[in-house]
């Protein structure tokens, strides 16, 4: 089930959520930096994202899923939000060079499918930020969080649907290494925890991020050939015919 787009705006208007929302952004600037002129499409609830690395960016657009609903944004300007079915994209094939999805993969019945309608939109060699929840992480035992919702991943998962959809993974980045406690006197020390759990729990972040670009070509595995049976037509001997024919002259009067 899909979280309602309004519970999502609610979570990152949280103390917890702000914090989630910066650990991200700086997860995904790893990934490589965003021009201001990029072609960008955000699709599930990216909202936290693009306010700091889209904000002004004139070529930036969200696609929110129908099932979750969508919202206005950005706050005081003309909408760059689109109510879509996230199995038929509105957008041209071939004309995006950077996807980034949000709570979208957990929550859709067939990830194939959503997979391979990004892979139709990019660009040749365009750029997937993709964050999926981790199955074996905290954040998934906690329902007051988006990512205590829906399907969560394993890497090995992750990385199975991505290169069935033709999406070569470049980069994994483990993020969220933090257990979400709703405690304010914790709020400030969870970048410091996050580095700690980085290196001695990775096992268990909250999320994925992971950066893929668009394969164009895959190798189609040949089969053991199969020997095929030619048909050819049967001619009787030669000397048989002879035979025949001076049988049937010497009973002729």
């Amino acid at each position: 089930m899909s979280v309602d787009v309004i519970d999502l705006r609610e979570f990152y208007s949280t103390p917890m959520g702000k914090v989630v929302q910066s650990q991200l952004v700086k997860a995904c600037q790893k990934t490589g930096d965003l021009p201001e002129n990029l072609d960008l499409v955000g699709i599930g609830y990216p909202v936290p994202l693009f306010e700091r690395l889209a904000g002004d960016n004139p070529n930036a657009v969200i696609l929110m899923p129908a099932r979750q609903g969508a919202l206005q944004w950005p706050i005081g300007a003309p909408s760059k939000v689109a109510l879509v079915d996230e199995d038929q994209l509105p957008i041209q094939t071939a004309s995006v060079e950077c996807v980034m999805v949000l709570h979208l993969l957990e929550n859709v019945s067939d990830p194939s499918h959503i997979l391979d309608e990004i892979w139709r939109i990019l660009v040749p060699e365009g750029r997937l930020v993709l964050i999926a929840t981790n199955r074996r992480g905290f954040w998934t035992r906690f329902e007051y969080t988006p990512f205590g919702n829906g399907r969560p991943f394993s890497r090995g998962q992750l990385g199975k649907l991505l290169r069935k959809a033709k999406l070569t993974p470049s980069s994994w980045i483990d993020c969220l290494n933090f257990p979400p406690v709703r405690r304010m006197g914790l709020l400030k020390f969870y970048p410091l925890i996050d580095r700690i759990g980085a290196r001695l729990w990775p096992l268990f972040c909250g999320v994925f991020v992971v950066t893929a670009t668009k394969r164009l070509y895959q190798g189609v595995p040949v089969g053991a050939r199969r020997s095929a049976r030619v048909p050819a037509t049967v001619l009787a001997p030669q000397a048989a015919n002879r035979n025949q024919n001076h049988h049937t002259e010497n009973q002729l009067p």
